[in-house]
């Protein structure tokens, strides 16, 4: 009767197991921006509570695509939506964390951050205009470089990409010319250049290309050791890309009065800001279909903002402040239920 009792009891924690393992995988996909922090908190809090999450880094335009079409349990995005474009989906979305974009290079010999750009020197090297290295316009604000004889190959992303959303942004804001001509967005109609998919296909072809440049976010190029440019920022400093410079720019974001969080931070003013810098967003639907997952979920970006500050810091993203935590738990109080309960307390 022993041996029958403890074989019931072990059928019944398997079957417990295996529902409990079920209800515990969650599906997420979007942006490379934050891929690097959101797979190391994802692994560290796997070891932590056995909660396995899968996130796909496949663009912002293919995270946004995901959540609206309910094929993912959580969508991510570098291009923020604004209130009418979640309400109409159904949506909420909050900040996960803040970085910044840079320009990528493969020019021999230079150390990272030493070739300074403007951000009209930026413009016209892809728009196509500025062809070479030793271009009269480069070589003097880098008079202290020797600049070879080279061609520029400029390389973007080929796929939706809230990292070319935010580096489009950017230069949209700074040149009436690219604002008319190819304006902002996943995707433009680049005036010059080949194309990469992710911030691995656009560093490969920049690793591969002597003379190329391109762009990814900062902490993509610092963990591969990518070297990078400095850029001219709003008050005439040129700056290197790290967490001050973009804390600096996050400094002036009034996120209690952006309706659906939707906030840009490029061209942000201060002495000390990195010009490109974003922030990346999760993606949710307000109605739940599966609690469970859904409240794993919602368990697992409370714990990336309660304990995981030092990993995204030693990744050189900036941490969401602790009062805009606030904010974005209320709206999951408000607005996140399932079959009309509330999931979040």
């Amino acid at each position: 009767m022993k041996k029958i009792t403890t074989i019931i009891l072990l059928l019944f924690l398997v079957g417990f197991l295996i529902q409990t393992l079920d209800a515990e995988i969650i599906e997420g996909a979007g942006a490379s921006f934050p891929k690097p922090v959101y797979h190391k908190w994802m692994h560290k809090y796997y070891e932590l509570t056995g909660v396995k999450i899968n996130y796909q880094s496949i663009g912002s335009g293919g995270g946004i695509a995901n959540i609206e079409a309910k094929k993912v349990d959580f969508g991510a995005s570098d291009k923020p939506l604004k209130k009418d474009e979640l309400d109409e989906s159904g949506l909420i979305q909050f900040p996960m964390v803040m970085g910044g974009v840079v320009p990528i290079i493969n020019l021999e010999g230079l150390e990272p951050g030493s070739l300074k750009l403007t951000s009209a020197l930026l413009v016209d090297i892809f728009q196509g205009k500025i062809k070479k290295w030793n271009d009269i316009n480069i070589q003097k604000i880098n008079s202290d470089l020797h600049l070879p004889k080279l061609d520029i190959t400029v390389v973007h992303r080929a796929d939706g990409s809230g990292t070319t959303w935010i580096f489009t942004n950017y230069l949209d804001k700074v040149s009436p010319e690219w604002h008319e001509k190819v304006g902002y967005g996943k995707t433009v109609k680049w005036p010059a250049g080949i194309g990469g998919k992710g911030n691995e296909g656009v560093a490969s072809n920049v690793m591969q290309i002597e003379g190329a440049i391109g762009y990814v976010e900062f902490a993509y190029a610092h963990e591969n050791q990518i070297p990078y440019a400095s850029l001219q920022n709003q008050s005439g400093n040129f700056v290197k890309p790290k967490i001050e410079s973009f804390q600096s720019a996050a400094a002036n974001a009034d996120w209690s009065n952006a309706p659906g969080f939707y906030i840009v931070l490029t061209d942000q003013p201060g002495a000390e800001s990195w010009p490109i810098t974003g922030a990346t967003f999760i993606l949710i639907h307000k109605e739940q279909s599966k609690k469970d997952v859904a409240s794993e979920a919602l368990k697992f970006f409370d714990w990336c903002y309660k304990y995981g500050d030092k990993t995204a810091i030693d990744l050189n993203y900036v941490p969401i402040p602790d009062n805009v935590v606030k904010l974005v738990q209320e709206v999951w109080t408000k607005d996140v239920t399932c079959m009309g309960v509330k999931l979040w307390k």
